[in-house]
């Protein structure tokens, strides 16, 4: 029996969130300074650059993570590759390469708990059948249910990477269970629209995530080139259909 000494009484490790068997440590103040750091870590913890935990309770199901996102496990918890032979190999190399992520995402099972790696992103705890799959911007996943299905998603056209400041290939993550995401603005920040049948427009790659089921291009601001012009807008990205869209303001 292994006990966790100083994790769940720390008064420096204070949990922010909750969701399923997931929970979510902030550490309040950097400990671990010299005379020389002491200044800049306190104006860090003052402006919310902190570090925080993800800390996954295993109950049998599979989690996958991203590659070297853990940090120690304990308890009846064993690591597979995530890679289920020579033809899954060669398919995650491809979509690894469009997307930016780790070829493979080891995945662990078993009983016991999974401590991932601090991170100073903000933690975002998505339940990923609420949107009925989520398209996600590079660098956002961290870890998923093992039940959850990744796939990659191409824009409906070339405009729409050329001239939205997007790629053109996303990770898309579709089925039931919860997703942690890393972003860098925290959920307090972020808005959140609900689309039905509607459009949303916006100026930029603001948008870090949004529903499979919406359709994504990038169109002028305005009717013409010389409307555009004027406004000084140029082109926007637009997302058309029913879904969610995450967009961060800054």
């Amino acid at each position: 029996m292994i006990k966790c000494n100083n994790l769940f009484d720390n008064p420096n490790m204070k949990q922010i969130a909750e969701a399923g068997n997931v929970k979510v440590f902030e550490y309040q103040r950097d400990l671990s300074v010299t005379p020389e750091t002491a200044l800049t870590a306190y104006y860090a913890a003052e402006m919310n650059f902190r570090k925080r935990q993800v800390l996954i309770e295993m109950n049998g199901s599979p989690w996958t993570l991203q590659a070297g996102a853990m940090q120690w496990m304990t308890g009846n918890v064993t690591m597979g590759s995530g890679i289920k032979g020579v033809g899954d190999f060669l398919g995650k190399a491809i979509s690894a390469k469009v997307t930016k992520e780790s070829t493979a995402k080891p995945e662990y099972t078993g009983n016991g708990l999974l401590m991932l790696e601090p991170t100073t992103k903000h933690i975002l705890l998505v339940n990923v059948e609420d949107w009925g799959g989520i398209v996600l911007e590079d660098g956002l996943f961290l870890a998923c249910d093992g039940r959850i299905k990744h796939s990659v998603v191409a824009r409906s056209n070339l405009s729409s990477a050329a001239l939205g400041g997007e790629g053109l290939f996303n990770l898309c993550l579709t089925g039931s269970g919860l997703a942690v995401l890393e972003s860098p603005v925290p959920m307090d920040e972020l808005i959140e629209f609900e689309l039905d049948n509607d459009v949303v427009r916006i100026d930029g790659n603001m948008a870090i995530a949004w529903s499979n089921s919406l359709q994504f291009t990038v169109e002028r601001s305005s009717k013409s080139l010389m409307g555009s012009a004027v406004s000084g807008e140029g082109f926007v990205n637009v997302y058309r259909g029913s879904g969610k869209i995450l967009m961060s303001p800054l």
